[in-house]
C-alpha cells in the first residue's frame, strides 16, 4: 500500500515537469488568468467522477479546517508565487520557493508515527543542492531591494510544505476534496485578474492545447495524485524525490529546443537521483521479513 501510494504521488511529480513547458507554450496569458482557467480545467475529472458516482457527493462534507486546507495549500500557494515573481528576480524567488521539499521532510517529524533520519535530511539537502545547480545557473544576487519577493517566495514555500503536512493529518478525507479545491482556487484566482490584471487570451490552437495540458496534468490530475501520495504513502521520500520535478522540467526543455545542456544539468542530475535514492533507503533496501516454517 505504501509503495504503491508514493508511487501515484512520484507521478505528480513527474506532471510538475510539464509545468514549464506548457506554460512557455501557453502565450502570453497573465499569471491569474491562466491559474483560474487551468484550476477549473483540474476539477473536470473530479466533477466527472462525482456525476457518474452521486454517492461519492457524501464525501463532500467535511469540517471547516479541511476546506480552509485546502484552498490554502493551493490558492496561497500561487498567490504568494505569483507575488514573489512580480517582486523579485525569478530565478532568487524559484530557489527560494523550493524549500518546500526540504520543509515537507523536516516538518515529517512532527507527523504521528513517522521518524525523522538523518539519510532523509541528506537525501532532501542533495536535491537542493541540484536545483541550486538547475536553477541558479547563470549565478544569483540577492537584493534587499526585494525583500518583499523574497518573503512571499519563502511564505510560499512554508504554504505548500504545510499544506501537505496537513494533507497527511487528514488521511481518512477523501480525495474527490480536490475537485471542491480546484474549484475554489479558480473562483479566488479569477477575482484576482479582475482586480489586478488585463486579460489576454491564446492566439493559436496550439496556445489552447497548452493551457488544456497544465490544467489536465500539472494543475489538475497532479493535485489529487499528491493528495493520494502524501495521505497513504511515504511523505518523507516524496519530499526528498520533488527536487526531481525543477530537474525534469529542465531536461524537458532541453528536449524539446527551449533550454540547452550543460554540465550543470548532469550534475544536478546525480544529486537528485543520489538524493532521492539516499532518502528511500529504507523502502529499497527493506529486508524481508522471514518466512514462518
Amino acid at each position: 500500500m505504501t509503495l504503491r501510494a508514493t508511487l501515484i504521488g512520484f507521478s505528480a511529480i513527474l506532471m510538475w515537469a510539464l509545468l514549464a513547458l506548457f506554460t512557455a507554450a501557453s502565450g502570453r496569458m497573465p499569471p491569474f488568468q491562466l491559474s483560474a482557467i487551468c484550476f477549473l480545467i483540474g476539477s473536470l475529472p473530479g466533477i466527472t467522477v462525482l456525476a457518474a458516482r452521486p454517492e461519492r457527493m457524501r464525501l463532500l462534507r467535511q469540517p471547516a479546517k479541511v476546506w480552509a486546507t485546502g484552498i490554502a495549500g493551493l490558492f496561497g500557494y500561487h498567490f504568494l508565487y505569483f507575488t514573489a515573481l512580480r517582486n523579485a528576480p525569478a530565478v532568487e524567488a524559484s530557489l527560494i520557493a523550493y524549500l518546500w521539499p526540504l520543509f515537507i521532510v523536516v516538518g515529517s517529524a512532527l507527523l504521528p508515527g513517522e521518524r525523522l533520519r538523518g539519510h532523509h535530511v541528506a537525501g532532501a539537502l542533495a536535491g537542493l543542492a541540484g536545483t541550486v545547480l538547475i536553477v541558479g545557473r547563470n549565478g544569483f544576487s540577492f537584493d534587499g531591494a526585494y525583500l518583499l519577493g523574497y518573503a512571499a517566495a519563502f511564505l510560499c514555500a512554508f504554504a505548500w510544505a504545510a499544506y501537505s503536512l496537513a494533507t497527511r493529518r487528514f488521511g481518512a478525507v477523501s480525495t474527490d476534496v480536490v475537485t471542491g479545491f480546484c474549484l475554489a482556487t479558480s473562483l479566488l484566482s479569477f477575482l484576482c485578474h479582475l482586480m489586478l490584471e488585463t486579460t489576454v487570451w491564446p492566439q493559436t490552437g496550439f496556445e489552447w492545447l497548452a493551457v488544456a495540458g497544465l490544467g489536465l496534468m500539472p494543475v489538475g490530475a497532479a493535485f489529487y495524485a499528491w493528495d493520494y501520495g502524501v495521505k497513504n504513502g511515504d511523505i518523507q521520500i516524496l519530499g526528498a524525490a520533488s527536487y526531481a520535478a525543477p530537474l525534469l522540467s529542465t531536461l524537458v526543455l532541453v528536449v524539446t529546443g527551449f533550454a540547452e545542456p550543460s554540465w550543470r544539468i548532469g550534475l544536478a542530475c546525480l544529486l537528485v537521483t543520489g538524493g532521492a535514492v539516499l532518502a528511500a533507503r529504507d523502502m529499497i533496501f527493506r529486508r524481508r521479513a522471514p518466512a514462518t516454517a
